[in-house]
């Protein structure tokens, strides 16, 4: 019945987007006729739910994205550079001390835009890490860090009036975990830190200054980080394969882990063009050239395939 004042039947009806089909039109899987008072509505036109992806995309581009990067590796291993090599850009960075008497961590966020992607990256560095006498206690900074952030983002879920797409979430996204490349395996700490810590982030191993080492030595290197991580439990970040659209480039690059790795701040001319590269009395090395390191890999799965499944 319609309402006092409301429009006739006719005109409801004509104003209406929907028509109504009889219970003998519609038949259910059992054959029986669906009950008389239940209402089955057909569209007649666009209704425009289909444009959600553009909305959500749009969305998304106008809040930003934030990425957050932890880097744990000893002092002159190179992970300022190769931050800089993975971003292509300079980040101002201080020489760090190699006396401190604990591992302090040192956030420093930045704005970056990438044609009109503007993405908040945060770079937290272990200052100090393994470079005390006793390196046992090594990893309780790093893991009270991560607490903290867990912690943080949790309040910040609870309050009455939140504002979560305004909120930057410092919680961590994915762990560099820098491996010294002596071709010997791992050293206890590194066990011991990457046990600590894989149930809390994503550790992805990395092989620093991989062009100290020859591809022989290398590749025994790799096989026998692998069965050493393995052996003593620990949970690295496996990229995804559940997603056919980078499942098999996935699945592939899962076998290069750990990768082997070489940063640099200096470009070299190499044919016609500028490289950023190593340059050495016996040769040139450049970051990019995939018959020389894993770099290429590292940024194509790091940045470009698996940012937002991290």
């Amino acid at each position: 019945p319609l309402r006092p004042g409301a429009a006739s039947s006719n005109e409801a009806k004509n104003c209406c987007l929907f028509i109504t089909m009889s219970a003998a039109e519609v038949e259910q899987t059992n054959g029986n006729y669906i009950d008389d008072h239940i209402r089955t509505l057909k569209l007649q036109s666009h209704v425009g739910f289909d444009s959600l992806p553009e909305q959500l995309v749009s969305k998304s581009v106008q809040q930003g994205f934030h990425f957050n990067i932890l880097c744990i590796g000893e002092t002159g291993i190179g992970k300022s550079t190769l931050m800089e090599s993975l971003f292509n850009r300079s980040f101002e960075t201080t020489q760090s001390p190699h006396n401190l008497a604990n591992v302090v961590l040192k956030p420093k966020t930045f704005e970056l835009q990438e044609s009109n992607v503007r993405l908040k990256l945060t770079i937290v560095d272990t200052v100090g890490y393994g470079d005390q006498i006793n390196k046992e206690d090594s990893f309780k900074a790093i893991v009270d860090y991560i607490n903290a952030q867990f912690e943080n983002y949790l309040q910040e879920e609870l309050k009455i009036k939140r504002c979560l797409s305004l909120y930057h979430d410092t919680r961590i996204h994915a762990c560099l975990y820098f491996i010294c490349p002596t071709g010997h395996g791992l050293k206890s700490i590194d066990l011991v830190c990457m046990k600590k810590l894989d149930s809390k982030v994503n550790i992805i191993p990395i092989i620093a200054k991989a062009d100290t080492i020859s591809k022989t030595e290398l590749q025994r290197f790799k096989i026998k980080i692998m069965s050493e991580l393995v052996s003593n439990g620990v949970q690295i970040y496996q990229f995804p394969t559940d997603d056919e659209a980078s499942a098999e480039l996935n699945q592939s690059m899962n076998a290069h882990v750990p990768l082997a790795v070489v940063g640099s701040t200096d470009f070299v001319r190499v044919g016609n063009k500028m490289v950023r590269a190593r340059q050495y009395p016996w040769g040139t090395v450049q970051v990019e050239n995939e018959n020389h390191c894993d770099f290429v890999k590292l940024r194509e799965m790091l940045l470009r395939t698996n940012m937002e499944d991290l």
